[in-house]
């Protein structure tokens, strides 16, 4: 439910979740589809997509002829850490800015100052705390 907030598919959380707790922790098309009620389409689109964000991988077993997935590890720190998001949305920010022509303080540019400052903010404290995190 929380993923589909984000614009995502409910199938796309259902994986994630399920490969958080599964056992055994690798999981192939087939048994993700049967434990989760899942089309193998939508299994595989949201495999697909969960492997490009880097929360999952796809594995070799060892015993098994098909592949499996499994959550990565440290997905999320490895996704926050290696992100470039806040820092392009930053500097789409501040393209904004100069298409309003510059003038920040313009009631007009209020909205896209205050994201651009949101972003700034985020892109320059993240790494301080992942450093913490990691301790």
């Amino acid at each position: 439910m929380v993923l589909a907030t984000m614009g995502l598919a409910p199938a796309h959380g259902k994986l994630l979740g399920w490969l958080l707790i599964c056992d055994p922790p690798a999981q192939s098309s087939a048994e993700l589809a049967g434990a989760l009620g899942l089309s193998k389409g939508s299994v595989s689109t949201g495999t697909r997509l969960l492997e490009q964000a880097g929360l999952i991988r796809r594995v070799a077993a060892p015993g098994r002829r098909e592949r499996v997935y499994e959550m990565t590890p440290d997905a999320v720190q490895r996704v926050i850490e290696g992100g470039n998001r806040f820092r392009e949305f930053r500097e789409l920010m501040d393209r904004g800015l100069r298409v309003l022509g510059g003038d920040e303080e313009a009631p007009r540019a209020r909205r896209l100052r205050e994201m651009r400052d949101v972003y700034a903010f985020i892109e320059r404290e993240l790494p301080k705390l992942m450093e913490r995190y990691h301790g």
